[in-house]
C-alpha cells in the first residue's frame, strides 16, 4: 500500500525593506508573522536574506534556515529544483533584494511555474518602490507602464526615452535605473524630452532621505537634483490634448 502523497506547500511572496531601513516598520503584522513563521526561503542572496530575516526577529537559529538562491545568473533547469520542497509539502518565502518579489526582479519566473504546477501562490503586503513612486508623483495612476531598465549605450538609451515620451500622452511611464548610472540617465532625459514633459524623480523612498518632485522638463533644466548612488524612480507624462 503506498503512502499518501504530501500536499503541497505555499510559496508566500515576501516583500522587504527599500534601502535597508528597519523593516519591522514598513511591514504589516501579518507579513512579519508569516515570514517568521517559514524555514526555507528562496532569494537573490543568503547574506541579505539571513540579515532581512534577523532584522524581523526570526525566532529560528539562522544557520539553520534554508536559503535557496534565485537571481540573474539562474537557468531555466534551475527553476524546477526550487519547486522541489513545495512539491513535498514545504511552504516556502520568495523574497526580492528590495520591494515585493517578481517586480522587478528574477522571482517571476518562478512563480509562473509554482502555477503550473499547482502550488498555491499567496503574495503578502509591503513596499514597491514603483508603486509609491506612482501614488507620490501626480501622474495617471488609471493607465502606466512599467519598463524597467532602460539600454545602457547612449544611443539607444536616447531613441527609447523618446519612444517612452511619446507613449506619455495620458499614460504613465515608469523605469529605473542602477543607482550609479542615475546621472547618466538624467542628463538624457533632461536634453532629449520636451520642455513641457512632466517628469518626477522618487529618490531613496521611505528612507529619512527620501525625495519625490514632479516639474515639466523645463525646470528641471534650471535645477537639476544630485542622484548618484541613490536608489530612484523615473515617471514621465504628457496631458493629453
Amino acid at each position: 500500500m503506498s503512502e499518501p502523497r504530501p500536499s503541497k506547500g505555499t510559496l508566500y511572496l515576501i516583500p522587504v525593506a527599500l534601502g535597508g531601513v528597519d523593516a519591522a516598520s514598513w511591514l504589516p503584522p501579518a507579513t512579519l508573522a508569516t515570514a517568521r513563521a517559514l524555514r526555507t526561503f528562496i532569494a537573490e542572496d543568503a547574506k541579505s536574506a539571513r540579515r532581512f530575516l534577523k532584522a524581523i526577529a526570526h525566532p529560528g537559529p539562522l544557520r539553520e534556515i534554508n536559503i535557496h538562491l534565485l537571481n540573474e545568473h539562474t537557468g531555466e533547469d534551475r527553476l524546477e529544483s526550487l519547486l522541489a520542497p513545495l512539491l513535498a509539502g514545504v511552504h516556502c518565502g520568495l523574497m526580492s533584494e528590495a520591494g515585493c518579489p517578481a517586480v522587478a526582479d528574477p522571482g517571476a519566473g518562478l512563480v509562473l511555474r509554482a502555477h503550473g504546477a499547482g502550488i498555491q501562490v499567496e503574495p503578502l503586503v509591503g513596499p514597491s518602490s514603483i508603486l509609491l513612486a506612482l501614488m507620490a508623483s501626480g501622474m495617471s495612476g488609471q493607465r502606466f507602464a512599467f519598463h524597467g531598465y532602460l539600454p545602457v549605450e547612449n544611443s539607444e538609451r536616447v531613441q527609447r526615452l523618446k519612444a517612452l515620451e511619446a507613449q506619455a500622452r495620458g499614460v504613465t511611464q515608469i523605469f529605473i535605473e542602477t543607482p550609479y548610472r542615475n546621472a547618466v540617465l538624467l542628463d538624457a532625459l533632461l536634453e532629449h524630452c520636451r520642455g513641457d514633459t512632466l517628469l518626477c524623480i522618487a529618490a531613496d523612498l521611505t528612507l529619512p532621505t527620501q525625495y519625490v518632485a514632479t516639474h515639466a522638463i523645463s525646470e528641471w533644466r534650471k535645477n537639476p537634483p544630485v542622484l548618484h548612488r541613490r536608489l530612484a524612480v523615473f515617471l514621465l507624462y504628457r496631458e493629453q490634448p
